[in-house]
């Protein structure tokens, strides 16, 4: 059975780790305990999403993507097959400057 806080952990972890940082350097960027990022890394913690927010910010990187990575991991866990690419109608308002939301130019 996949545990989503598991997986968000594991992706935390590994960006941290892919980034050279110590848990003590995210934690504080993020305004957040040692202890309780540990947890949060090692699935025994639910994230709240400002809590993620803060990590993600202290990553410096989009929720989306973490979320996204976690999504992915999901998925092969649960058999699926993850497109490699985003279809058409989900990236024609990005290139063309566009919010998906509102359709509105950005800036």
């Amino acid at each position: 059975m996949v545990v989503l806080r598991r997986e968000i952990g594991d992706v935390l972890r590994d960006a941290r780790q892919r980034q050279g940082r110590t848990l003590r350097e995210v934690s504080s960027a993020a305004r957040v305990s040692l202890g309780y990022l540990s947890e949060v890394e090692r699935g025994q913690k639910e994230a709240s999403s400002e809590l993620l927010g803060s990590i993600c910010d202290a990553l410096a990187m989009p929720m989306s993507s973490i979320l996204r990575e976690v999504s992915d991991r999901i998925a092969v866990a649960e058999g699926l097959l993850i497109p490699d690419t985003v279809p058409d109608d989900l990236a024609t308002p990005v290139r063309h400057g566009l919010r998906r939301r509102e359709l509105q130019p950005i800036g």
